[in-house]
């Protein structure tokens, strides 16, 4: 860090920064000040402080309240993040007074959130009572940019469309399947290539998931599109729309096999190669992590065969 940046991180304030916020959400001094119990002329010195200390204005004042500039509209946005993460902090510290010993922050990929993470972290959190795992479920590409960014100590992820600079280890397999009624023409195929699908109507993922890009790419291949009906944002929700004849879908086969209850479905192997995924463990330096993070790394990590 560069001596200035220093100098701008000390006559930074917090409280003028909540109040800022208070003020940009409330858009008013008077009722912020009233909010936070403190007088308004207290908040305007503040607030004209801060304004003193980033030598741009933040705020447009008028006999209506206040409105923000293009500066305080950027302030507002990083405030917010930077109390979001105190607050974050705080509270994880907190726990260690009440026997917490470690942190892991997990963000998933709904495929490894459904299929496999709740028996391996459970077994986990039998061994390892005392730690704590926070997991968040993202599309694969939302779990590569928190690792990125720091948001999350380890991902769990399908990395078809890679990971930059990351390291991975394998985690998973899962295979995709096709799934429709029981009663439609696809259901008494052995198994069928993806192309075959295209002429009937799909019930797809989010267009960012890793699936219905998948999807997507071996459409265009064909020099075809998906005849999409509908996205959703879940497998169930999938099955659900599947089993009221709203389409055809693709989605990972252990998955359904959770989900079976969900109408009269029937599962066909799709025969593509793309269908065989890796669903692997992601982090910025694996050697690097927090030691209750590579106690779960290697918990979740494959065994060597015997």
């Amino acid at each position: 860090m560069q001596p200035t940046e220093r100098n701008f991180a000390r006559r930074m304030d917090l409280t003028s920064l909540q109040l800022f916020v208070a003020v940009c959400e409330l858009g008013s001094i008077g009722r912020a000040a009233e909010r936070e119990f403190i007088a308004a002329s207290a908040v305007s010195k503040r607030l004209s402080d801060l304004e003193a200390t980033l030598a741009t204005p933040l705020l447009v004042r008028h006999t209506r309240g206040v409105d923000l500039t293009p500066a305080g509209e950027s302030l507002l946005h990083h405030a917010r993040s930077m109390l979001y993460s105190l607050e974050k902090m705080q509270g994880e510290l907190s726990e260690y007074a009440f026997g917490v010993r470690g942190h892991v922050r997990i963000h998933a990929s709904i495929s490894a959130v459904v299929q496999f993470l709740p028996e391996d972290l459970g077994a986990f959190i039998r061994e390892h009572a005392q730690v704590k795992i926070d997991l968040e479920e993202h599309l694969s590409s939302e779990v590569v940019r928190a690792v990125q960014e720091g948001a999350a100590d380890l991902g769990i992820c399908n990395t078809a469309d890679g990971v930059g600079a990351l390291q991975t280890r394998p985690y998973r397999q899962d295979n995709l399947v096709l799934i429709v009624p029981a009663e439609h023409i696809l259901s008494a195929q052995a198994a069928i290539h993806f192309e075959k699908t295209l002429d009937f109507d799909h019930v797809g993922l989010q267009a960012t998931s890793s699936i219905y890009l998948a999807m997507h790419r071996a459409a265009a291949e064909q020099g075809r599109s998906i005849k999409l009906r509908i996205h959703v944002a879940g497998l169930d929700a999938m099955c659900r729309m599947i089993a009221n004849g709203l389409g055809i879908g693709v989605m990972p086969q252990r998955a359904f096999e959770l989900m079976h209850g969900t109408g009269q479905l029937v599962a066909v192997p799709l025969k593509d190669p793309w269908a065989t995924r890796q669903i692997e463990l992601v982090a910025r330096d694996f050697s690097t992590l927090p030691v209750t993070a590579r106690l779960l790394l290697d918990h979740l990590s494959p065994r060597p065969e015997a």
